[in-house]
């Protein structure tokens, strides 16, 4: 299975100058926050696949006009294709906004996911806006990760972790990569593409 994952800047081959052979046999989208919901949508269409979604700290257009027939699965989970997926929307809390938690109001999020996880006997992906902290992230107050994160890589051992938040360039898909224990972080900042096969990469 193929999976397409988006955070942040429109990129302009998925949209403007889009292609659809360069994103040939792609199963699933994943949107880790920060994009305009008529990106989302554009993306959905023009692929014709599912389009799952986290909501950014700068996403207050989802309000009123939320990307349409996308689904947002911020502290859930979801499957497709026997892939358990959880959702871990927003930012770090730094001036109030909508989209932002405290690490305590993050925490109580993930434990009120414990039976949801449990039901669903682990999850394969998470998706969030923010990464863990000290992995790829800043010490600006917006930017630092959430503590909690680690705890759910290190208690139910996803195959990917997927963030968005952090701009950052790439000159290859390895250098988005941080491996913790068995999970791949990813910083997904424009687009990134991975394979899946059983939850594993290909």
């Amino acid at each position: 299975m193929k999976i397409l994952s988006v955070s942040d800047v429109v990129a302009p081959a998925l949209y403007k100058e889009f292609d659809k052979e360069l994103f040939s046999n792609i199963d699933l989208v994943l949107s880790c926050g920060d994009l305009p919901p008529e990106y989302l949508s554009f993306i959905l269409h023009a692929l014709n696949v599912p389009l799952f979604y986290v909501r950014g700290n700068h996403d207050i257009r989802y309000n009123n006009k939320p990307p349409m027939g996308c689904t947002d699965i911020h502290s859930r989970i979801v499957k497709f294709n026997n892939i358990k997926i959880m959702g871990l929307g927003g930012s770090r809390w730094y001036n109030g906004g909508e989209n932002q938690y405290t690490e305590e109001q993050m925490k109580k999020i993930v434990s009120r996911m414990k039976l949801s996880i449990w039901l669903n006997k682990g999850v394969d992906i998470v998706i969030s806006h923010a990464s863990p902290r000290y992995i790829h992230d800043a010490e600006d107050r917006c930017h630092r990760g959430f503590k909690v994160f680690h705890k759910v890589i290190d208690k139910y051992k996803p195959a990917y972790f997927i963030h968005g938040h952090i701009h950052k360039n790439f000159n290859s898909p390895d250098d988005r990569i941080t491996t913790i224990n068995t999970t791949k972080v990813i910083n997904t900042y424009g687009y990134n593409i991975i394979e899946i096969n059983d939850g594993k990469a290909a």
